[in-house]
């Protein structure tokens, strides 16, 4: 079997695997699914933005806007799950820690009723240190972007 064409071709995720991949539960999972999936380069999370999201209660009640920070960990979940699929199985639940945001920059309010698409893409890894850059996009459009580095750890 060829691994070479293996390892460029894109898959997709679903919640249910997201969720074996990565420690992250409710109300602090950020990302619905992942595709366009590819080992090693880069991989695509979806979020569905909805009024129901517990921190639009506070943020802010007469004008919901999702929180910049929730932008940048939905980026980190999408990487996590790029990063475990990189790894293989014997990474799946390990803990990833950031160690630098850099360039974070926020273009537009997120609201409910949004699509986000998070465009995570491998920079550079050396052992347990990986560094990323990623953009969010709604229709397209951008709404935040950040290089970001992190470090996996055992539990």
């Amino acid at each position: 079997m060829d691994t070479t064409a293996l390892s460029s071709s894109s898959i997709e995720i679903d919640i249910n695997r997201v969720m074996e991949m990565i420690p992250h539960r409710y109300p602090f999972l950020m990302i619905d699914r992942v595709v366009d999936v590819v080992a090693g380069e880069r991989a695509v999370g979806i979020k569905n933005v909805s009024i129901n999201e517990p921190y639009f209660q506070g943020h802010f009640p007469q004008r919901p806007v999702m929180p910049g920070v929730l932008l940048v960990e939905a980026m980190a979940q999408t990487a996590g799950v790029l990063v475990v699929h990189t790894l293989g199985r014997e990474a799946e639940g390990k803990l990833v820690y950031f160690m630098t945001v850099d360039d974070c920059r926020f273009r537009r309010p997120v609201v409910p009723g949004d699509q986000l698409r998070i465009h995570v893409a491998k920079m550079r890894n050396r052992g347990a240190v990986w560094k990323f850059h990623g953009e969010a996009k709604v229709d397209d459009n951008l709404v935040a972007e950040a290089n970001f580095g992190a470090m996996i750890l055992e539990k």
